[in-house]
């Protein structure tokens, strides 16, 4: 007696038996396939039986009906115009003109991505169902075809908001750092923010910092749509690791002291040093002189913001400072932003003003051979280095706050340390 599978006897009669089919379709036939499968080792028999059945293939019914109609999608370049845009998506002459005609389409900026629904087929070609676009103030615009006309509408944009966490190597600068990570500018800029009283992003930034940020980011329709708030972010600078928490519309260290100091250390977010504090060779009057500022290079009209709250002292035009904002911040520190272009909205003598307020724009005028702002720290009356003199605290988490405080920074914190073990465990 033989055996097959393990605890069932059989018959030698019953030890083949068919185990396989394999069908084949070729050229409107096919073939079926039947094979033997050995019952042990011993016995090595194949057997092939074919069977062939012709079948019939309708072509025109394996070939899918053209469309009735078709979507596309483009972007408008800059440069573009609204007819060249429309021509891409494919609108025929007649609608295109009943389009350019609508007001909403104005609300067309570069970089809008347009979507439509056109017509095929040689009798309604290019007729336009409807289009439709992010337009501003966060609202959707949409034309459709109501009988023969075209009628637009402006909605509420549905946005949803996601967070993101990433990380970026400093190779050359802060925001090639970010393009390089797909970090939006808008947070490359609010990180420079966050960091500014502990990071001179002028001089101190070096080749092989990183940073680790966690921010919003607002989509339409899984587009992404802009960027929002940093809620937490980490940068290492030199080797020293700065780490900011988001609470309560300011940004504190894990222990609540606040990260921002009373005052900035630059009244320019990203700018270089063209000249610094203390003697030097005066460039119109070609003599040396002491100055009692620092220098900040800056294309013409670059935004000047207050470095803390204060009183504006004065606003106007004084001698070689050309138009000048002087504000006072509290009994003994006062800050000077000389030869502005043009004044801020409501930047006037005795205006408050509060910590990143606009006080004006880079220009030349005073005693300037270029475009820069020449920005002034005085304690007491008398002149200090603005980019060494001690800065006073802002004010930290208060007491009574610090137990939601330490509830709020505790999952934030758990999710930077969560990329910066991914980061080791990458590295090694």
């Amino acid at each position: 007696m033989g055996m097959d599978v393990p605890g069932r006897k059989t018959s030698g009669g019953a030890l083949r038996r068919a185990a396989l089919l394999v069908t084949f379709a070729l050229s409107s036939a096919v073939a079926a396939v039947a094979t033997i499968v050995p019952a042990n080792n011993a016995e090595l028999l194949l057997a092939k039986a074919a069977v062939l059945e012709p079948v019939t293939i309708r072509v025109e019914e394996a070939v899918l009906p053209s469309p009735l109609s078709y979507v596309r999608e483009d972007r408008m370049q800059r440069g573009d115009t609204f007819q060249r845009l429309l021509a891409r998506l494919a609108i025929g002459e007649t609608d295109l003109r009943q389009l350019l005609r609508l007001r909403e389409l104005r609300l067309l900026r570069p970089g809008t991505i347009v979507a439509a629904e056109v017509r095929a087929g040689a009798e309604h070609e290019g007729e336009l169902l409807w289009l439709s676009f992010l337009g501003g103030r966060d609202t959707t615009v949409r034309i459709e075809r109501v009988g023969g006309r075209l009628v637009a509408s402006e909605q509420r944009t549905q946005i949803v908001t996601r967070t993101e966490l990433k990380s970026a190597l400093v190779r050359s600068s802060l925001f090639a750092a970010a393009e390089a990570a797909g970090v939006p500018d808008a947070v490359a800029i609010q990180l420079a923010d966050v960091f500014a009283s502990d990071i001179d992003f002028h001089r101190e930034l070096r080749q092989g910092d990183r940073f680790s940020v966690l921010y919003e980011m607002h989509s339409v329709d899984g587009r992404p749509l802009r960027a929002g708030r940093v809620l937490a972010a980490e940068f290492t600078n030199q080797g020293r690791t700065h780490r900011a928490l988001g609470y309560a519309g300011n940004y504190y260290a894990a222990d609540g002291k606040n990260m921002r100091k009373a005052l900035l250390r630059s009244p320019l977010e990203l700018s270089r040093v063209s000249s610094g504090f203390g003697m030097r060779m005066h460039p119109l009057h070609k003599a040396w002189r002491a100055h009692q500022g620092v220098d900040y290079a800056a294309p013409s009209g670059t935004r000047v913001r207050a470095v803390g709250d204060g009183i504006v002292e004065f606003a106007g035009r004084q001698g070689g400072y050309g138009n000048l904002v002087i504000v006072r911040h509290d009994s003994r520190h006062s800050t000077w932003y000389a030869h502005l272009k043009a004044f801020g909205r409501g930047i006037r003598s005795q205006a408050r003003v509060a910590q990143g307020d606009t006080l004006g724009f880079v220009g030349q005028t005073g005693w300037a051979t270029g475009a820069h702002l020449h920005y002034e720290f005085r304690v007491a009356g008398a002149a200090r280095n603005p980019l060494s003199v001690p800065l006073p605290a802002g004010t930290p988490v208060a007491r009574q706050d610090m137990p939601a405080f330490r509830a709020h920074a505790q999952a934030l914190t758990a999710q930077l340390d969560l990329l910066a073990n991914r980061q080791v465990a990458a590295l090694e």
